[in-house]
């Protein structure tokens, strides 16, 4: 890589705050400095580049082709310099803080009555919490951004430590308004026939079902939407007619009140398994201890 030509942190800001905030003139005051000083920056990224990345439409300056390019990189580049500031940040807590990672299911529904309990089992100590997908969660565990982490799938990194926490089931669940409701048990082949909602293709639920599926032959599902958030999708069965595959520990409340209705499929079962993962260096450390006592309490 040619490092001599990669363009300037200011330069890119420069440009990102001019589209996003009209012009030279506003993007000078939010920048702190003088016209001139933002126009000479947006000269040396077109320098940089060897394109024009801007050109004036009437009284505005647009983006070309090759700026629009660059201004999503920029973009990019500018929102992982402020998350490095942060993590970097988060390398200056004290003794008594833990800095946890969790996926977003385990974050949306076990974290709250964790953190809760930790709390106010141990007043002195604190959590800092984040949700993410487990391939970045891993990345942070592995260069010392993060102590711990709650996943769905075991990380495979030889500075990660893991442990079994709990057991749990991918299972296939309806509404009310389903003609599924109370059915039993379907044959396999009628999986093919549904309309699903289901989580994103990045998040774990969905790496461990589409495995799943996969070896017993079924390479794909009628999906009608892709939907971030398992809370979301809880709320869209119980007002419609599609069906969803989700962690047996996310719909167990409305499983119990009757809110949602899992259907069972003839020769098929997900088990999986949550884990516990850390670092070396949190081996000693009391917090974690602490939080590793309260999980292991949740087993039971």
């Amino acid at each position: 890589m040619e490092y001599r030509s990669l363009p300037d942190l200011r330069n890119l800001a420069a440009l990102r705050a001019v589209v996003e905030h009209g012009g030279v003139a506003e993007a000078g005051r939010q920048l702190n400095i003088g016209q001139p000083a933002v126009t000479k920056r947006l000269r040396a990224l077109d320098t940089c580049y060897g394109l024009q990345l801007m050109q004036r439409e009437g009284r505005r300056l647009e983006l070309t082709v090759a700026g629009v390019r660059v201004y999503e990189y920029a973009r990019l580049v500018l929102d992982h310099q402020h998350s490095l500031l942060d993590d970097l940040d988060s390398l200056q807590v004290s003794e008594n803080n833990l800095r946890l990672e969790v996926t977003g299911s385990i974050g949306e529904h076990l974290l709250p009555e964790l953190l809760l309990n930790f709390a106010e089992a141990y007043p002195d100590y604190r959590i800092q919490s984040r949700m993410g997908y487990t391939r970045r969660i891993q990345t942070r565990l592995a260069t010392g951004l993060s102590d711990m982490a709650l996943l769905e799938q075991a990380p495979d990194h030889p500075d990660i430590l893991v442990q079994k926490w709990l057991d749990d089931e991918v299972v296939l669940v309806c509404g009310k308004a389903h003609p599924l409701w109370g059915c039993g048990m379907i044959p396999l082949a009628e999986l093919k026939q549904l309309n699903y909602v289901l989580r994103e293709s990045r998040s774990s639920m969905r790496v461990t079902l589409d495995k799943a599926l996969q070896d017993i032959g079924i390479e794909t599902l009628p999906i009608a939407m892709e939907v971030g958030s398992t809370d979301t999708i809880v709320e869209m069965l119980q007002r419609g007619q599609h069906v969803s595959f989700l962690p047996r520990f996310s719909v167990e409340e409305a499983l119990s009140t009757e809110g949602l209705y899992r259907i069972k499929v003839q020769g098929l079962r997900i088990h999986r398994t949550l884990w516990i993962a850390r670092t070396r260096t949190t081996l000693n450390n009391v917090v974690s201890e602490a939080f590793i006592q309260l999980l292991r309490n949740k087993v039971g």
